[in-house]
């Protein structure tokens, strides 16, 4: 079992879930159920997947959930393209935005890797 509170890459899923809050707050109001409610639901789906694998008894059962988490992590990254794309978000924010996901994803992949499942 491990101390999700500790890991790196949880606290930087929880520094992405914030700014997916802020960043959906200045979206349409016509998005709030639909690109605005799956950005929400996706980031906060990241850190909350590595907490539930840290409470499992197994590091194979904590890998499947940080495959769950990474998935998250891409499907993320996709909906932030959208929302550059339909203009909801600058290309600073989009750029800066896109950065931290990136080395969320690959964070997630070397705790992947360090579990030598």
């Amino acid at each position: 079992m491990h101390n999700f509170r500790e890991l790196k890459v949880w606290k930087m899923g929880i520094e992405i879930a914030k700014l997916v809050f802020q960043l959906t707050r200045s979206f349409p109001a016509e998005e709030r159920y639909s690109l605005t409610f799956q950005l929400t639901r996706c980031a906060v789906s990241v850190p909350s997947n590595i907490a539930e694998g840290c409470g499992r008894k197994s590091d194979k059962e904590f890998n499947q959930f940080l495959s769950i988490s990474l998935g998250s992590a891409f499907e993320l990254e996709t909906q932030i393209i959208l929302a550059y794309e339909f203009e909801y978000i600058s290309k600073d924010i989009y750029e800066v935005t896109i950065i931290k996901i990136n080395e969320l994803q690959k964070m997630i992949s070397g705790l992947q890797r360090s579990l030598g499942i």
